[in-house]
């Protein structure tokens, strides 16, 4: 679908999540994962339901995909920027699925000092920086999964790069500094996203896009129904492909309008590095033959505004 590859990016359609997962898992070599600790990185962004937060099909899938490969710890760690954390982890079955699942959940809110790892870079649009869970720092695997959205707030869309601004403190360990509303009223908002993922790594972000918000969102908006599941290592391929999609069905301005590396978090982040840097170094790998004719039109927006 593209030529030369430095990224690949799956597709699958998506009536069977389980299966869904599976196949991208093969594909991607996820395993053996024997004696390894896993951070999961989900989207509980807000308490309402799939798309605006992860379906409970797929947050099970990953759970169950990761224990059948060997996995010795999994940990789920959150934090909400619509609502409090531990009661939209409960009001979305999150516990009750860790329960039956057997996996962690932490509560990033409730981490004490020492649980945050403090980034500061001369080169950030951070004023101070900011801090980061050493969840994610620290595990032998990272595993994300995000949603298919636009975002009203400033982020303009919020796909893998924006999922990650929820492994970042809201406030410093004294409570007298708040990151999340220096990010919220910045002008450079979108490239203070892109720059949260550059201290981190992830080995695989599935993107469930069986359904999304097109306009509107985060956590409500006019819904799509592509039926798909993305995945990918590079989140800057994955979040390019995000929005080939979402041109595909027609969206907000500041998602339609100029080339997608162009737009400021895409472009923020392959400046630094964290994936590919144009739309002809990534490739479009369908594991089914429903997801070509998905894949053919999106290489086809890729190419023509990537």
């Amino acid at each position: 679908m593209a030529s030369p590859a430095a990224a690949e990016v799956y597709l699958v359609r998506a009536a069977d999540r389980a299966a869904g997962i599976g196949a991208v898992f093969e594909e991607a070599g996820i395993g053996p994962l024997t004696g390894k600790r896993v951070a999961l990185k989900a989207n509980y962004n807000s308490d309402d339901p799939f798309p605006a937060s992860t379906h409970p099909d797929a947050l099970e899938a990953l759970v169950r995909r990761l224990n059948d490969v060997g996995a010795r710890e999994i940990v789920l760690a959150e934090r909400s920027g619509m609502g409090d954390t531990r009661t939209v982890l409960q009001n979305r079955g999150v516990f009750d699925s860790a329960e039956a699942l057997g996996f962690d959940v932490v509560v990033l809110d409730d981490l004490p000092a020492d649980g945050w790892e403090a980034i500061a870079d001369p080169d950030l649009s951070w004023k101070r920086g900011f801090l980061i869970a050493k969840i994610f720092r620290d595990a032998d695997l990272v595993v994300q999964t995000c949603c298919l959205k636009t975002h009203r707030f400033g982020g303009h869309f919020t796909l893998s790069l924006k999922n990650s601004v929820g492994l970042v403190a809201r406030h410093d360990p004294s409570g007298e500094y708040n990151y999340m509303a220096e990010l919220h009223a910045s002008p450079d908002q979108r490239r203070m996203i892109a720059e949260i993922n550059r201290y981190y790594r992830t080995d695989l972000v599935v993107m469930d896009a069986t359904a999304g918000f097109a306009t509107g969102g985060p956590e409500a908006g006019s819904l799509i129904e592509p039926g798909l599941l993305l995945a990918s290592s590079d989140r800057v391929a994955l979040d390019a492909v995000g929005i080939a999609l979402l041109r595909s069905y027609g969206s907000t301005p500041q998602v339609m309008k100029g080339r997608i590396f162009d737009l400021e978090q895409i472009a923020r982040a392959a400046e630094l590095g964290v994936g590919v840097r144009s739309a002809e170094e990534l490739r479009l790998v369908p594991l089914d033959p429903a997801a070509k004719s998905a894949a053919t039109e999106i290489r086809r927006i890729l190419d023509e505004t990537g």
